[in-house]
């Protein structure tokens, strides 16, 4: 069991900071864990409705995934696995999926995560062995920036033409996009933090009101919170290994490794510790507990940026409070009432939350670019911005026989190898 120096709760009370192989008293720690399952709520649980997944197994596996990670990382990398909006595009192009409710497909798309999650370790493995040099090569901030961006501009269209079918709900997506909006701007502190789920539950409360009290739409149906049990077994789905879902999704293993390069250095960073060592095991463990994930009936999972930055506010960046968050997980996972919970939230709630958060990823992928200093008056990482924004928000496709790449996947794989190309140099040194 790895073992944690102990600091007494006055480092606390004194602003100091607390290190990754330090601790807390095991109370003020247990708080503390708390704290982070709040701050990964909201992405964790909207990722599987986006895609028709069991929000349970989610939080279910996202705590599972978080003790395999703390496993395989030695304790060493103070790092939450929640569920990734990488597959949600990808996903949705393999099942068909239209929403709401559970995806009936959702069998390839396991297949596709377990696949994506083998390449991911087998990553890790080639990183514990060489390096990271070869992947800052290979995807440069340019690169990353553009392929986080699309994430977001890609997966537009589905809270826009999707998840509201008539004026009202429109309105109530715009409410709630408010709702998230004043959160954001006019409080402090963890309130803050929580944006995203302070603001569902503002406007879920502002819907409830309006429907169930007024009648102005669908009122939620609250009888299955009621009949549902506190704890239960949840229900597991096996994967299916289908070729075409396996290569539509696999190539998603790319975005995690350029989304979990930066999240170790920001750690890094943040810590004023070498967690840069740790990369290979990190994405040993993010890629392992990927395919524990799909195997049950999960999202593919990775390391969380609201839990980074709970870090930066508290300066707190204990794993203790990791191994924490992800028992607590594990505990909610199995309680098919709070299951119910969630699919009670109204679905242009959920909409106008979906907005946000797309809205949110779409601007990270830009934040990376100015982050880097990425000089776009140089054409070619003019060109490979552009065409990747294009190529990923039009959902440009590509076939090859029988199998097709669109969106998410054309954009990806068209930015390494376009930048590639253009970043050749002629023999005096000058762009070619």
């Amino acid at each position: 069991m790895f073992q944690w120096t102990k600091k007494s709760s006055q480092a606390l009370d004194n602003g100091g900071v607390i290190a990754p192989d330090e601790r807390l008293p095991w109370p003020q720690t247990g708080i503390m864990g708390v704290q982070h399952v709040v701050a990964m709520f909201g992405s964790t649980i909207l990722a599987p409705i986006l895609m028709g997944f069991d929000p349970n197994i989610a939080v279910l596996m996202s705590g599972i995934g978080t003790l395999i990670f703390f496993l395989i990382t030695g304790g060493k990398v103070p790092s939450y696995l929640g569920s990734s909006f990488a597959f949600i595009a990808v996903v949705v192009a393999a099942t068909g999926y239209a929403g709401p409710g559970l995806n009936a497909n959702i069998g390839p798309a396991l297949g596709g995560i377990i696949a994506c999650g083998l390449i991911y370790t087998l990553i890790g493995f080639i990183v514990s062995a060489i390096g990271t040099d070869w992947i800052e090569r290979l995807m440069p901030p340019v690169v990353t920036g553009a392929i986080v961006a699309v994430i977001g501009l890609n997966l537009a269209a589905i809270p826009v033409k999707n998840m509201a079918s008539n004026n009202f709900e429109a309105w109530m997506q715009a409410l709630t996009f408010v709702c998230v909006a004043l959160v954001a701007v006019f409080t402090r502190g963890m309130v803050q933090r929580l944006l995203i789920l302070i603001g569902l539950i503002v406007a879920s409360i502002c819907y409830i009101a309006l429907t169930n009290g007024l009648g102005l739409g669908k009122p939620v149906d609250f009888s299955g919170i009621a009949n549902a049990a506190w704890f239960g077994l949840p229900s597991f789905t096996a994967p299916v290994f289908d070729s075409r879902a396996m290569l539509l999704i696999a190539p998603v293993a790319i975005i995690l490794v350029a989304e979990n390069l930066g999240h170790i250095k920001a750690v890094t960073a943040m810590t004023g510790r070498n967690i840069d060592q740790y990369m290979g095991r990190a994405f040993i463990g993010d890629g392992v507990a990927t395919m524990v994930s799909g195997s049950a009936g999960g999202t593919g999972v990775t390391t969380y940026a609201e839990n980074i930055g709970v870090m930066a506010a508290t300066r707190i960046y204990s794993t203790a409070i990791f191994l924490v968050a992800a028992v607590v997980a594990v505990l909610l996972g199995f309680s098919p009432k709070f299951g119910e919970v969630i699919r009670a939230i109204p679905v242009p709630v959920m909409g106008g939350v979906s907005i946000v958060v797309f809205g949110l990823i779409a601007i990270a992928g830009a934040k990376i670019w100015v982050d880097n200093k990425v000089d776009f008056s140089q054409n070619k990482n003019l060109i490979v911005a552009a065409i990747t924004l294009i190529l990923g928000t039009g959902d440009f496709t590509l076939h090859f026989g029988g199998f097709a790449m669109a969106g998410i996947g054309t954009a990806t794989f068209g930015a390494i190898l376009l930048y590639a190309l253009l970043n050749r140099k002629a023999s005096d040194g000058t762009p070619k």
